[in-house]
């Protein structure tokens, strides 16, 4: 079948030979080089510049990337000090929400019911909610089971239910 087809190609063949060989020698030279003009511009286009976008923005991604290597290898650390804690007696877990409470002020009521902890919020900004979960789990070994808060222009408000005593 091969040879068919180059049977069919072969009268084109010898009639582009012609047209070539019957352009003047300068025509011929255009002709070269516009096509390595235009084969050098496929090149850089297909194949050189994206390789050089990649490598131009490799290091800020890898810059970005170790940071949430280290952020998720410090997360994993703190879960595993979290997991082996010792739990907290729901006594001793109950005082030491009260005193993460009690650093809110007036923006947080905390309410104790056996062991669960009900905090009312009003108005606090995001970092002083994250700082309460956060010493609510460290220290209490409380941890979030039920969260109803909307998000107000002066912070959050609504009510936080913690569980106590490691459970």
């Amino acid at each position: 079948m091969s040879e068919s087809w180059q049977a069919r190609l072969q009268p084109l063949r010898e009639r582009v030979g012609a047209a070539w060989r019957a352009r003047p020698a300068r025509d011929r030279m255009a002709l070269v080089v516009m096509a390595l003009v235009v084969g050098a511009f496929l090149v850089w286009v297909l194949f050189i510049a994206p390789a050089l976008a990649v490598l131009r923005s490799a290091p800020s991604q890898l810059e970005v990337l170790d940071t949430q290597l280290l952020q998720m290898r410090t997360m994993a650390a703190e879960v595993r000090d979290l997991r082996n804690a010792t739990p907290v007696p729901v006594a001793q877990a109950g005082l030491a929400i009260k005193a993460a409470a009690e650093r809110l002020g007036d923006k947080a009521r905390l309410s104790l019911q056996n062991d669960r902890a009900l905090l009312t919020l009003q108005n606090a900004s995001p970092e002083q909610v994250r700082a309460l979960l956060v010493e609510a789990r460290s220290a209490a070994r409380a941890r979030p089971i039920e969260a109803n808060l909307t998000r107000a222009p002066g912070g959050f408000t609504g009510t936080l239910v913690l569980s106590l005593g490691g459970s």
